[in-house]
């Protein structure tokens, strides 16, 4: 095993000139400090290998997107044939539309679709589309879920003091003051004071947005199941963020896994097969809001995005949709992540760290705390320095990850799993011992 990353000349080289040209040094989706940061060269299947040649198991995916692996040999080649008949069209394409019938026979709300070029856009109009149908202006989002990077995203995304609810917070510079008057923000994972915002707010409320699996928080017995009924109750659009868990719980995403069907969903990662892709997909009556054919009405959405659908993204998500679709690619992708799930279980068993590990077998993460996580303010004070520090030594152990969530694939073999549990126990004893 590496215990001590070993770093080129010419690694050193390329990552200082990263700090020169590039905010930290980073492309802003993974930060390490300059004498840690690793500068990836390839991928391959589950691994990947840094400048210096570094090999790592890979768990971060891209962050979600590579469930098939690394340059999945099905994938490369779709993109490469549809190379060969051209790289973008700013107009409907073939594969796009193939690509569109199968997102709306796998998605139990879809009857129709719209693609954007990222996640972002995807939950952006998600909101704009249920406001335009509810024709109210309130959203409700849930405190610490994601949703992309605009300015409704932002509010109450990590607060590191959180305001009373529903009171929302913007976590990010530059977003306007006034935005608050629109975001209410509620617990994850707590019903009863949802519904009393719902039933508060429901004159002026024009969207619901929540993640089915916020972060890596699973929802509560019941919990998606009122929240579905209430926003019904009061004709208030649900919108499921899924652009992490589309296609990856199940084929037809948290909807199919977890029992219930929203008005909206947004979809991105896995339906781009590493390419820059994204959907939003709901009930006719709702996304004729953008169809030109009612420009110039009050109804109307103009929606323009010179890459959306673009045909190299929609080969690859649909050669992505394919392997999917195998029969044993589901069952494959649980039994390995519970596989690695439990070898970290049994790492911090063994080692009895103050640690758990939450989420679903397909994704899910180390928890630095004995706690009982629910919501976000739950996971608060729950060791950020020992999460940097384990992700650190599972670097030099050859684990490569994100901040946090560890992604699995259907790349991922019975070797990494044996990998990874050396690389958990070295990292877990390492931490408890302070070395």
């Amino acid at each position: 095993m590496v215990y001590d990353r070993s770093r080129t000349p010419h690694e050193a080289d390329l990552v200082a000139r990263a700090f020169r040209v590039l905010p930290g040094g980073t492309l802003g989706n993974t930060y390490l400090p300059q004498d840690e940061a690793v500068l990836v060269a390839r991928g391959k299947g589950s691994h990947v290998w840094d400048v210096s040649g570094n090999e790592y198991v890979d768990y971060l995916l891209g962050s979600g997107p590579m469930v098939l692996g690394h340059a999945h040999p099905a994938v490369v080649q779709a993109a490469r044939d549809q190379m060969d008949r051209g790289s973008t069209f700013f107009a409907t394409n073939e594969i796009a539309l193939y690509l569109a019938e199968e997102l709306v026979k796998a998605i139990p709300c879809a009857e129709q679709v719209r693609f954007f070029s990222s996640g972002t856009e995807a939950t952006f109009y998600s909101l704009r589309l249920a406001r335009a149908y509810s024709r109210r202006d309130k959203v409700l989002k849930f405190e610490g879920g994601f949703h992309g990077m605009h300015d409704y995203a932002v509010m109450s995304l990590n607060p590191k003091d959180p305001p009373p609810f529903p009171t929302p917070h913007p976590d990010s510079a530059g977003v306007p003051r006034v935005l608050a008057q629109e975001v209410l923000v509620a617990p994850f994972n707590d019903l009863d004071v949802t519904a009393s915002l719902i039933r508060a707010h429901r004159q002026e409320l024009g969207a619901v947005i929540v993640e089915p699996l916020q972060r890596v928080i699973p929802p509560g017995p019941g919990f998606l199941q009122g929240l579905r009924e209430l926003t019904a109750r009061f004709s208030i659009p649900l919108v499921f963020d899924e652009v992490v868990t589309g296609f990856r719980l199940a084929y037809g995403g948290a909807q199919e896994y977890y029992g219930v069907v929203p008005d909206i969903a947004a979809y991105g990662k896995i339906i781009g097969g590493g390419f820059a892709l994204a959907a939003v997909a709901a009930r006719q009556e709702i996304m004729r809001h953008l169809d030109p054919a009612i420009e110039g009405t009050e109804g109307y959405i103009p929606q323009i995005g010179t890459l959306s659908g673009n045909p190299i993204a929609a080969a690859a998500g649909l050669a992505t949709l394919r392997e999917l679709q195998r029969p044993d690619a589901y069952p494959r992708l649980f039994a390995t992540g519970r596989a690695i799930r439990q070898a970290l279980e049994e790492a911090i068993r063994d080692t009895e760290f103050p640690a758990q590990v939450i989420g679903e077998d397909p994704l899910f993460d180390i928890v630095f705390s004995t706690n009982p996580v629910l919501d976000y303010r739950s996971s608060l004070g729950s060791g950020t320095a020992f999460s940097r520090r384990f992700n650190a030594l599972l670097r030099q152990q050859g684990v490569f990850r994100g901040p946090s969530k560890f992604y699995i694939s259907l790349a991922h073999t019975e070797e990494d799993v044996k990998r990874s549990r050396q690389a958990f126990a070295h990292a877990l004893v390492r931490l408890r011992t302070g070395a």
